[in-house]
Order: C-alpha cells, then sequence, then structure tokens
C-alpha cells in the first residue's frame, strides 16, 4: 500500500527564554506535552510534539531558551537548541513582544545567522498589547533578519495560531508522515513524569531553587491488576540549605510537591499512582558537565 504523501515535515520553536515556546507547543497540540512556569528557562531538553491533519504532519520541537550561557548546565541547554537548527525544515522563532528593550531580545537572531532554512518570526503575547505598539516592533525585527513572514500570535489565548498553522504548511516540504498519527509526543512517560514533577518544583519554589534542581526517576512499576503505578524519585539539589527548603519543615513542601505532581501525573497515566520522592545532595551538579550529560537532560 502505498503512503500518503502530505505537507509533512519538522519545526523547531527557538527564542530568548520565557517567551513562551512551551505554550505554543502546548496549544497547537491541544494538549500539555511541554512544562510551562513563569519563570525563564523552565525547558531544559528538546521536546517533540507530533501535530496532525488529514493533509499534513508537523513534528514541531520545542526548544531550551536561546541565551548568553557560562554554567555547563546553560551551555548544554543552548547547545540542544543551536543543534535543533540544522534538523528542521522551518524555524519559528518566538519572542515576547511585552518583554522590555525588545532589541535584547533580537540579540538571539545572532543564532540564525549562517542557516538558510525558512524562518517565521512570532510575536508573542500579542493580546497584552495595542496594535499601535506592535507595528514598531514588526519593523524593527524586519530589518535585522529575513524573515520568512511575521506573525503576531498569543498563545496564552490561542489567537493567531491558525494564521501561524498556514505559514508553517506553506514552507514544509511534502512527504510520507514521520510519525504514527495516534501519537502525540515521542516523549517516554518516564520522561514526562520527570518533567512533571519539576515543573511543581518550579512553581512551589522561589529564589534559585528550581535553577538548582533535577529529577530522575529511579523505577517505574505498573501494576496492572491493581490499577496502579508506583513511581520512585529523586530530587538532586546543589546544597544542604536547598535540600532542606525542598523538604520543609515536617516535610510539608514534599509532600505539598508530591501531591501536585500525583494529581497531574494520574491524569497522564489515566491509572492511580503512587509516587515517593527522596531529595538528594549532589555538590554543585549544574557546574558538573558529566553529571549533567548522565541526566539525561
Amino acid at each position: 500500500m502505498q503512503e500518503d504523501i502530505i505537507k509533512s515535515g519538522m519545526v523547531a520553536i527557538v527564542g530568548p527564554p520565557n517567551a513562551g515556546k512551551s505554550t505554543l507547543l502546548n496549544v497547537l497540540l491541544g494538549q500539555k506535552i511541554s512544562i510551562v512556569t513563569p519563570k525563564p528557562q523552565t525547558t531544559r531538553n528538546r521536546i517533540i510534539g507530533i501535530l496532525n491533519g488529514p493533509d499534513y504532519q508537523i513534528v514541531m520541537l520545542d526548544t531550551p531558551g536561546l541565551h548568553k550561557a557560562g554554567k555547563p548546565l546553560n551551555l548544554e541547554m543552548v547547545k540542544i537548541a543551536v543543534a535543533t537548527l540544522s534538523e528542521v525544515d522551518v524555524i519559528l522563532f518566538l519572542v515576547d513582544v511585552s518583554a522590555p528593550l525588545p532589541e535584547k531580545q533580537a540579540q538571539s537572531v545572532e543564532y540564525l545567522t549562517g542557516t538558510e532554512i525558512p524562518t517565521i518570526l512570532v510575536l508573542n503575547k500579542t493580546d497584552i498589547l495595542g496594535r499601535e505598539e506592535i507595528l514598531p516592533m514588526i519593523e524593527l525585527y524586519r530589518h535585522i533578519y529575513p524573515f520568512a513572514s511575521i506573525i503576531p500570535v498569543s498563545a496564552l489565548m490561542d489567537t493567531g495560531t491558525d494564521v501561524l498553522l498556514q505559514e508553517m504548511l506553506k514552507l514544509l516540504p511534502t512527504g510520507p508522515r514521520l510519525y504514527p498519527e495516534d501519537i502525540p509526543t515521542d516523549a517516554t512517560e518516564r520522561f514526562i513524569v520527570a518533567e512533571i514533577i519539576r515543573e511543581k518544583i518550579f512553581l512551589l519554589t522561589g529564589k534559585e531553587i528550581p535553577y538548582a534542581t533535577a529529577v530522575r526517576i529511579d523505577s517505574f512499576r505498573e501494576d496492572e491488576e491493581r490499577s496502579l503505578v508506583t513511581i520512585h524519585a529523586t530530587i538532586v539539589v546543589e546544597k544542604s540549605s536547598q535540600k532542606a527548603i525542598i523538604i520543609g519543615r515536617k516535610g510539608t513542601k514534599l509532600q505539598q510537591i508530591g501531591k501536585s505532581s500525583r494529581l497531574d501525573i494520574e491524569k497522564l497515566l489515566a491509572q492511580r499512582v503512587l509516587l515517593k520522592l527522596w531529595v538528594k545532595v549532589h555538590k554543585n551538579w549544574t557546574r558538573d558537565a558529566r553529571f549533567i550529560r548522565d541526566l539525561n537532560l
């Protein structure tokens, strides 16, 4: 049987930190694949979401924010984002129009230099600005890079995304589907579970704590008879003081993180979940390149 030839290809979502890349991916897919928090640099790895239509399949890659990196962890994040640019058919360069000094966001455009891949500039969070404020931004970006098109959207309000979809389809090649139609991501359940736990740490702790944590799934055991999944996970921190904050007084913070995570994991797996969390100190792990590679961030 001959495969259907449709609009089929890969699209990278790149841009400065906290521009709304993960929110845009989730909105386009119609479900939550990539974690979202108000804090910058939440995404650490490349997340693949697969958008299927009757005559198209778009494999979308959510990437860490492009920024000037110093620590090994941040360098690895930027390396992941930049490496993605050479693998795709179309790039979405996403910026936050509500952020001050758009020129600083424009500095991230330098990562596009040298690529000949068609790039769409996506001006996100336009719901909080008037048209008279957005038009000068369009002119600003038009003069710094030859974007294939410039599309204003609000990922949060799901406006402009239909126009964005049509622009992507114009630029994509034709070919067979790259993935089966019934899967929204190639990420494993273990990976998504670890990301959910990390999201709750971002949302429930402050200051430097989220950036000093990583989550490792130690075991993932399904009991079909009881319709129960038992998950053991370790939260890795850099200092004993951070461990104390994550655990909280009499364990209350860790319980809060665990309960909030478990509710989302049960939605993901459509099963009851027993989640057991531990906190472990690995001194200065964000500066340990080997440890970062072993975590598969």
